[in-house]
């Protein structure tokens, strides 16, 4: 629900009807529907760092390997990457906490194992990939295949 209508206009009945259970029963385990939020970003950002740590590459593949799992993940979870974008515009200071949160966690992850495979200009490197990420995601979110015209390999 909150891929589709995003943070301020979903509410907590909506997702209770989607889930086909009581509004109540989701208080039972999420306070507020800020807490239900951070949590389903939480989920998305820790199932983008199990993805990339599960990718097996050489030195040499790497960060082609690494875009295309996400590339892979972007279809299989698509209201996962949007979320993302959500989780950006929102200005509650837990969900911001969180994106800054994940974002930094996937950087740093990424940044070691860039690192370790010797790509060079790591630092770099990394800053283009998660603005590819980024702009992928924005492209998704928005239907709007075209402002990725040119990146693609």
């Amino acid at each position: 629900m909150f891929a589709e209508k995003g943070y301020y206009n979903t509410t907590t009945a909506l997702i209770a009807e989607k889930a086909g259970i009581s509004q109540p029963y989701i208080f039972r385990f999420y306070k507020t529907k800020e807490e239900l939020f951070v949590a389903a970003l939480d989920r998305a950002f820790e199932r983008i760092l199990q993805t990339f740590q599960n990718v097996e590459s050489s030195s040499e593949q790497i960060v082609a390997n690494m875009i295309k799992a996400y590339e892979e993940l972007s279809v299989s979870h698509p209201n996962e990457i949007a979320l993302q974008v959500i989780g950006l515009s929102v200005t509650e200071e837990s969900i911001r906490n969180c994106s800054k949160t994940g974002l930094s966690r996937i950087r740093n992850y990424t940044l070691e194992r860039f690192q370790e495979a010797n790509v060079p200009n790591a630092e770099r490197e990394v800053t283009t990939f998660l603005a590819r990420g980024i702009l992928c995601n924005i492209s998704y979110f928005l239907d709007f295949p075209e402002i990725m015209h040119g990146q693609t390999e």
